[in-house]
Order: C-alpha cells, then structure tokens, then sequence
C-alpha cells in the first residue's frame, strides 16, 4: 500500500515490492502472486474487509431496510477524507486500470454476484417494513448492482464528470419509478466524491 501511494501503481514494480519485504525473495513472493495485480486485488479485498460497511449496516436496529441499504452505499470507505479512505480511493484507482483485462473483469463480475447474496437481505427487509415497493428483492438487487457496478464504471464506459452525475439521476428515477427511493440527497455528494475517487475529469 505504502509503494502504490508514494510510486503509484503503474510505477511500483515486483521488485520494488520484493525489496520491501524485509529479506523474503522473489521467489516467494510468486509463490502467493503470480503478479502485481494479483496483489492489489488481494490488497483491495483485505482492506474492505476491514472496513465493511455491510457489518456495520446489520447492526443498526434503529434504520429500516431501504435506510440500511443507504447506509451501504454511503459508507464506502473510498469516499471518506480519513487516510485509510485515501488508500483505499488509491487502491480503487489502480483497479481500474486493471479491469481492462478479461481475466480481472471477469472478478469484478464474480465479485457483484457476492455482494448481491450479501445486499439482497437489506432489500427483503425494507419490502417487509414498507420502506422498499414489495416485488423480488434478488431481482431488484441485481438491477442496482449491474446499474452502479457495471453502467457506472467508466473503463466499460467512458465518462466525463458531467456524464457521470447525469446518469446517477437516471439511476435515481428508474429506482423511484421502482418503488426504492434509494439515492436521496446525500447521493450527490457522495457522487461527486466517487467521480473524484475515480478521477473522472469534469466537462
């Protein structure tokens, strides 16, 4: 983490990482990683597993099931200005450039059916309290991933800053039209940071 911050990704060779290890070769660095982007996705996933904003959703007795699902969706740790936010926005921006190949697209994919299993509950909930239309939750969760996980990313979609916030407002109307008044006011906002996240440029 410490090298794709201060190097950057692109900059930050196998060597540079095997130097840092403290006496350990090369060889055993590719006994665990066949590459230097098996190492960024495995260092992506640990450091969302730290800061899983899923855990910290199920425990909250006092929101409703679309309020939960919000909650997800606003609390990603790339969006904050605290320095673990900062590593992990430097970390989302590395995979970007990564997700070009088939092999790593085909994880991200994989990755979306994962967070499906793990979001569907919110959505089952909030039709259950009234606060999500009731209908098929897996459907309508797989829906709001294939719009932000996939329409939104701008390696499969090429956008301008302006591009982006304009198709977060259609995402907003399809899901009202839905019966799931996901992005409130506070969507703005944390679009705009995940534009930045992204380094999408403005228009």
């Amino acid at each position: 983490m410490k090298l794709f911050a201060e190097k950057g990704y692109e900059q930050t060779t196998v060597l540079d990482i095997v130097n840092n290890l403290g006496g350990l070769t090369r060889g055993a660095f590719y006994h665990h990683f066949k590459s230097k982007e098996e190492v960024l996705l495995a260092l992506t996933e640990k450091m969302y597993q730290n800061h899983n904003p899923i855990d910290a959703a199920k425990k909250r007795t006092d929101l409703n099931g679309l309020e939960k699902l919000r909650q997800v969706f606003l609390s990603q740790p790339g969006l904050t200005d605290s320095p673990e936010g900062k590593s992990i926005a430097t970390l989302n921006r590395a995979a970007l450039s990564i997700l070009e190949q088939p092999r790593f697209l085909a994880e991200q994919f994989k990755g979306n059916q994962m967070q499906v299993s793990v979001l569907t509950p919110f959505v089952e909930e909030g039709m259950k309290d009234g606060s999500i239309r009731p209908g098929n939750a897996k459907l309508l969760t797989e829906l709001i991933m294939l719009l932000f996980n996939v329409w939104m990313l701008p390696t499969l979609f090429p956008m301008e800053a302006e591009d982006f916030m304009e198709k977060a407002e259609i995402i907003a109307q399809c899901l009202d039209a839905l019966g799931c008044p996901l992005m409130n006011e506070e969507f703005e906002d944390a679009g705009e940071a995940f534009a930045k996240l992204l380094d999408i440029k403005p228009s």
